[in-house]
Order: C-alpha cells, then sequence, then structure tokens
C-alpha cells in the first residue's frame, strides 16, 4: 500500500468514527476522536480513550497527559507527528470513567481497520487497559517497559507490541514518571527488534503469554524528567536520524 492509500484509508476510517452510532458513548460526545498521525510511520501508539480536552477538539492525547507524551517522546529524538496516536474507544467515556467492554468492542474495528492500513511494526500501549487488549493476563506494573508479539486478529498483523504507563498515571505519581523515561529509552530498541523480527532476520518471537523481564533497576533509575532538555531532533543530514526514522 502506498502512503497516498494508506492516508486514504485512515481518511475514510476517521469520517466513520466520526458519525458512528455503534455504542452509547456516541449520546455524549462532543467531537469523536479517530486519531492522527504520519501514514508511513512504523509505530502507533494505543491509549484508553479521549478525555475532556481529546472531546472538545478531536484529537488524541492533547491536554496535559498529551504534552508529557510530547516530552517522552523527544526524551528520543522523536516527535508526536512522526507516529500514530489512537485510542482503544474513539469517544470520551462519561467522567473519563473506566471504557465498558462492549465499548471496546464496539470500536475494535475501527483499531483493527487503522492497524491494517498502517501495518506497524511496533504498537506502543498507554495505560492497563490497553495493555491488557494486547497483553491479555499481566498487569501494567510487571508489563512496562516489555515487549510481546502482537495477536494477527487486532489487524497488527506482524508486530510486536511495547507496554508503557499511560501518561496521566505520569503525573499522578512521580515514580511512574521516572519510570516512564526509562521505558520509553527503550522503545528504539524494540523497533529495531520488531524490524529484524519481520524481516527474518532477527531472534524469535518473545513468548507470548508473559512479558519479557521486567525493567531492571539500573534502568529505571534514571534522572527526574523536569531536569533535562528535551533532547534536539537531528538535522535531516545528521547520521542519527537513520536510527531515529520511524518510516519505511
Amino acid at each position: 500500500m502506498t502512503e497516498a492509500e494508506r492516508r486514504a484509508a485512515l481518511e475514510a476510517i476517521a469520517a466513520e468514527v466520526r458519525d458512528c452510532t455503534r455504542c452509547r458513548l456516541h449520546e455524549g460526545r462532543t467531537r469523536a476522536v479517530p486519531g492522527e498521525g504520519h501514514p508511513s510511520t512504523e509505530v502507533v501508539l494505543v491509549g484508553e480513550g479521549p478525555g475532556m480536552n481529546e472531546d472538545r477538539q478531536g484529537r488524541p492525547f492533547v491536554g496535559r497527559a498529551g504534552d508529557l507524551l510530547v516530552q517522552l517522546l523527544a526524551s528520543i529524538g522523536w516527535r508526536r507527528e512522526d507516529v500514530f496516536i489512537t485510542n482503544l474507544v474513539k469517544c470520551r467515556p462519561p467522567e473519563n470513567r473506566d471504557p465498558e467492554p462492549d465499548e471496546v468492542a464496539a470500536c475494535a474495528p475501527y483499531l483493527r481497520r487503522q492497524f491494517e492500513a498502517l501495518d506497524p511494526a511496533l504498537v506502543v500501549t498507554l495505560g492497563r487497559h490497553s495493555m491488557g487488549r494486547f497483553m491479555p493476563g499481566t498487569t501494567i506494573s510487571r508489563a512496562h517497559g516489555n515487549v510481546a508479539p502482537a495477536d494477527p486478529a487486532t489487524g497488527a498483523r506482524d508486530a510486536l507490541v511495547f507496554a508503557m504507563y499511560h501518561p496521566a498515571a505520569a503525573l499522578r505519581t512521580p515514580a511512574i514518571e521516572q519510570a516512564s523515561y526509562a521505558d520509553v529509552a527503550r522503545i528504539p530498541a524494540a523497533l529495531d527488534d520488531a524490524r529484524a523480527r519481520r524481516s527474518g532476520s532477527g531472534p524469535g518471537a518473545p513468548a507470548p503469554a508473559t512479558p519479557a523481564t521486567p525493567v531492571s533497576s539500573s534502568a529505571a533509575a534514571v534522572p527526574s524528567p523536569t531536569a533535562p532538555a528535551p533532547l534536539e531532533r537531528p538535522e535531516p543530514d545528521s547520521p542519527a536520524v537513520d536510527q531515529l526514522t520511524l518510516f519505511r
């Protein structure tokens, strides 16, 4: 699929999402939030659902949690427009409650079709609900910072899944914020592993039942995220671009 074809497919899905009435969540929404990002990216970030700011603007992760997500990505030299960002459910649950299983199920075909259009190498889950969709049978405290193969039934037919805490949880708990910076630093290596796995040149897929070894204490012991300034994105002619690029 060409970039233009992927873009057209994503726009068609977004148009359906904006008019969707498949579940009760449409009754209270201001705007549906289909998702946004680069159509040729290899990395898709999946959160839980829109909040108040997202509901108002129709865009994912635009509040304080979104600001932290931008900082997390910047710490590895990435921008939010380099990835694709979406959620399990595309409309805001009332009072930001957890999405109900039937609401997640109603939105699942949209997410599956987005994966089919994007064909990502790496899916980054943000929070326990998103993690639970892709890594059932574990907890976010065990899974964060680790990878597992994606179930092809999700639409991410040949991808790895990398689990992270939700940025909103990181805003509430300094230890989770610190762990999130340690986790995001491992994403470029996870993307390299996913690419190698897709090409057949990498090691075998991780066992799907249990995520890999939890983040070590040395990996988690990173400086406070408020101390360092975000890394500058390399210039186009910089050799580092080849390591950071997210595109096919």
